[in-house]
């Protein structure tokens, strides 16, 4: 690690110290190189309370271990689909139903990408086990009424933003989200990440667990609201029984259930902080990237309760940045004014003070 960024390293440890992280990984690159590249802690599920040293010293958290990121596979699955408009097969503008048929809701594939469609929740009450059930949590996508005429407002698809688009890169392509990520995405860039995890790869998973026992009710909202409903159906997708399980794992559930390296995700939006290339490899062109990261809607988001900007795929903040944070504190994004990329993945359910603490440190070193 360059010396330069030892109070971001100092950060990273004092965490495991005050117990506040149990394992985790930290990848910055700056300027194209990698300056960052920290793991720690345990892949080891540990319960609240439970200091690190005590639990899990068998499962040391290592380079390769995958963690569930949640929401920041968000717009890894939006860049599967954006290669497919890249390559002239998918029109940005054009109805979702031109490449779905019987697809109801009349929203653009625009609005789909920029969480506008009106499709925040499955509308149709599913028990837990049909989250792996792909063609049917669709069919129920296809068939459903919008919470808003598309385009006038926005919700953040939390469920099923994964459903949406992945189905459209199936209908076009044939394959997959989970494949085509794998042969056109992590393949070519070298990145590992995944959409559906085989037997050898489960393996290499860190255990989610809470810092807090009350964080899946905290992280709810209001019963029968449209961000309960959006959450929780299928029901189980914060429950540490489910996330942790084999079938969750072999899903492909990609608006939640991407399972990633920190080092992957870094390298990831640093191919799209250089406009589409990684290594040699383009899989945008800077011009598809600079009109994918551009704000396409700015407003209240109805799921989130706040003010939001959304690209296609991504958040924007206000200090130019743009990227995506998952529920329970895993965080990714590139800051093209600071010239670097931030990757944040950890197995501990909590805020996102943690990221916030180590931005500061970052910012200091810049």
């Amino acid at each position: 690690m360059h010396a330069r960024f030892a109070p971001v390293r100092d950060c990273f440890h004092d965490l495991f110290a005050a117990s506040r992280e149990t394992g985790a990984a930290l990848t910055v690159r700056y300027a194209g190189e990698t300056v960052v590249d920290l793991v720690g802690g345990t892949r080891a599920a540990v319960p609240p309370g439970v200091v690190v040293p005590a639990v899990g010293a068998d499962r040391p958290w290592r380079p390769d271990t995958l963690v569930n990121v949640y929401s920041v596979g968000k717009p890894v699955v939006a860049l599967c689909l954006l290669i497919l408009v890249d390559r002239g097969r998918v029109e940005l503008d054009a109805p979702v139903s031109a490449y779905w048929p019987g697809f109801r809701t009349p929203a653009t594939v625009r609005q789909v990408l920029s969480h506008t469609a009106g499709l925040p929740a499955f509308p149709v009450p599913r028990p837990a086990g049909s989250v792996t059930d792909w063609a049917l949590l669709c069919a129920d996508l296809a068939a459903a009424d919008p919470e808003w005429e598309p385009g006038a407002s926005a919700g953040e698809h939390a469920w099923t933003y994964g459903h949406l688009v992945g189905e459209l890169v199936r209908r076009v392509d044939g394959r997959t989200v989970g494949r085509f990520l794998a042969e056109e995405v992590a393949g070519p860039w070298g990145l590992d990440l995944a959409f559906g995890l085989g037997a050898t790869d489960r393996r290499r998973c860190a255990d989610l667990s809470y810092a807090d026992r009350g964080w899946p009710d905290a992280t709810r909202g209001e019963p029968g609201s449209l961000r309960a409903r959006a959450l929780d159906n299928p029901p189980g997708g914060r429950d540490v029984a489910v996330v942790n399980g084999a079938a969750w794992r072999a899903a492909e559930i990609p608006a939640v259930n991407l399972h990633a390296t920190a080092t992957a995700l870094a390298r990831l939006y640093g191919g799209l902080l250089a406009g589409g290339t990684l290594d040699g490899v383009r899989l945008l062109s800077p011009d598809l990237v600079a009109e994918a990261t551009r704000v396409q809607y700015d407003g209240p988001d109805l799921v989130l309760d706040r003010r939001a900007y959304w690209t296609l795929g991504m958040q924007w903040e206000p200090d130019g940045s743009w990227g995506m944070g998952g529920i329970g504190g895993s965080s990714a994004w590139a800051d093209p004014e600071r010239g670097y990329t931030f990757a944040y993945a950890t197995a501990r359910l909590a805020a996102h003070d943690r990221v916030d603490e180590l931005v500061e440190a970052l910012h200091s070193c810049l």
